[in-house]
């Protein structure tokens, strides 16, 4: 059958396990899909008359997949509807809010602000809403964090929120409080997940299909060309991963990557199932479920075997969002019906249960239909649980750029014991565990020079410190790094079989650099550019 292009380059990494090098190639593409490869010399037998796209001396490689965003948040935040700021104190952010609100129409709705961390303030304290109430007394304001487990707002918020003093926080959240018992305006955990959903939800479709649709051309013109779109909620209805919005794209045309849906597991697994049974395509799947085990070890919410390093009370360990029990209960439910199950899981606790229940799962249902199942993040683990990752079909799936966001901050809140244990990338791989790339975004920029920098060398994206990487015996090689980010992503969601290496009857995603990654300095990763992808 005549192709319909020929792509050929001289530095072609296809991507499979144990490959090691770029080689001169020629790939017939008909279809979408790669219908042949052959040696470069052979690229204008191989086209039979097609067009033979020749890329010379640029690097060729599968395209990205990004294992990990939150897409809502990720298109919102840098586009008209939102802005993003870390600012370098509580009235630094509230200053910059009011800056941005200027331009904004006062017709009542909602200002949101997306990007703080107290740790990077001086003073480093929490905030509260007497700062936001100062400044916008009137109009609602949602302020979230850059670790995205908080929300900050003000009196004007929480009543348009329906929050009263007298108010519970949702099951695994909670409310602050000041020294009289008073709300002060920040929600952590599950209370910001699901409030932050409800302010996010005055947005139309039509202003969110914009957003997603110029936030999927900033992905490819990084050579990402799939994404998983990850509930940020463990409270259905409050995930975020809106499906109106990729079904609306993809029938006008404009789904531009692979996007793969991951809503909330709950008792009623019909969120999934109704979305897998209109889901048969090559561009829209929902290969399982998400949902969280514990927070994040920066606010104490990580759930450890032992106490913190900076103890806030005897016995702080941080704690399960869910009860392990009631965890085993939903993810067993979802194995008994075919589904994967994807857990946030960072604290070592959180780590070690959640391999337990995986196990178990396994044990009794071998593995699942479409999806495999996943733990995300896997910041602290215990040594001797690393191998289970492997011996209970998990994937790894982890955020290089998040081991260098706060060099500071293992060692401060875990200890220095535990930090240099962390993000054991390369031990995963020595014990055979499959290991998923992605960002978290956005937690992170989607950057996916960074994602291959930061996997490679450990230092921070920025100032490019420490010198030789932070506990560099956890790198990744270059081409383990880029295997991560693209099989190991597609093994994540089942796809292994058609995407993630550039094979024969393979989806042809692929993407082009200016940039040899194997070969370069490690300063010339994160300049890398990207001069083409292609996803048909």
């Amino acid at each position: 059958m005549r192709p319909d292009f020929v792509i050929t380059s001289r530095k072609v990494f296809t991507g499979g396990p144990g490959c090691e090098v770029a080689r001169p190639l020629a790939l017939a593409v008909a279809g979408g899909r790669i219908a042949a490869l052959a040696p470069r010399e052979e690229a204008q037998a191989l086209a039979q008359g097609a067009e033979v796209r020749d890329w010379g001396d640029a690097f060729v490689c599968p395209g990205f997949h990004d294992a990990h965003q939150h897409v809502f948040h990720a298109a919102l935040f840098p586009s008209a509807l939102a802005t993003e700021y870390a600012g370098t104190s509580e009235q630094d952010c509230v200053a910059h809010l009011q800056k941005w609100a200027a331009n904004r129409p006062d017709d009542g709705s909602w200002l949101v602000s997306h990007g703080w961390r107290e740790a990077f303030w001086t003073p480093s304290i929490v905030p509260t809403r007497a700062s936001l109430d100062a400044a916008f007394p009137n109009r609602p304001v949602a302020m979230y964090s850059g670790d995205a487990h908080t929300l900050w707002t003000n009196t004007a918020g929480l009543r348009a929120l329906g929050i009263s003093e007298d108010t519970q926080p949702p099951a695994g959240g909670s409310f602050d409080r000041d020294v009289d018992g008073h709300l002060t305006g920040v929600l952590r955990e599950a209370a910001g997940m699901v409030y932050v959903a409800k302010v996010l939800s005055s947005f139309s479709t039509a202003q969110l299909c914009d957003i997603y649709r110029d936030y999927f051309r900033r992905l490819r013109s990084m050579g990402i060309t799939s994404v998983c779109d990850m509930a940020l909620s463990l409270v259905p209805g409050a995930d975020g991963i809106n499906p109106q919005v990729y079904e609306a794209l993809e029938a006008s045309g404009d789904l531009l990557v692979r996007a793969h849906l991951f809503p909330t597991l709950s008792d009623d697994q019909s969120n999934l199932e109704e979305l897998q049974a209109r889901y048969q395509g090559t561009r829209l799947r929902a290969p399982g479920f998400k949902q969280f085990f514990d927070g994040v070890s920066s606010q104490h919410t990580a759930w450890c075997t032992e106490e913190y390093e900076n103890a806030r009370f005897t016995g702080d360990v941080g704690r399960p969002t869910v009860a392990p029990e009631r965890m085993r209960e939903l993810v067993l439910a979802a194995a008994r019906r075919g589904h994967a199950v994807r857990i946030h899981t960072i604290g070592d606790a959180a780590v070690h249960a959640a391999l337990d229940i995986f196990e178990e799962a396994h044990r009794l249902y071998g593995v699942p239909t479409q999806g495999q199942n996943t733990m995300e993040h896997i910041e602290d683990i215990q040594p001797a649980d690393i191998a289970r990752l492997r011996k209970a079909h998990v994937v790894a799936s982890v955020q290089s750029p998040h081991v260098t966001l706060d060099l500071a901050q293992p060692a401060r809140d875990l200890g220095e014991w535990r930090a240099r244990r962390m993000w054991p990338f390369a031990q995963m791989l020595r014990e055979s565990v499959q290991l998923a790339l992605g960002t978290d975004v956005p937690v992170v920029p989607p950057n996916s020079t960074d994602v291959l920098y930061t996997a490679i060398t450990r230092r921070t994206v920025k100032d490019h410190q420490p010198a030789s990487g932070w506990y560099p015996e956890h790198n990744l090689t270059r081409a383990q790094a880029l295997q991560a980010y693209s099989l190991g992503s597609a093994q994540a969601v089942g796809r292994a079989h058609e995407l993630g290496t550039l094979e024969e009857g393979k989806l042809a995603d692929l993407c082009v650099w200016d940039t040899d990654f194997l070969t370069c300095a490690d300063g010339q990763i994160q300049q890398a550019q990207c001069l083409a992808s292609y996803m048909e």
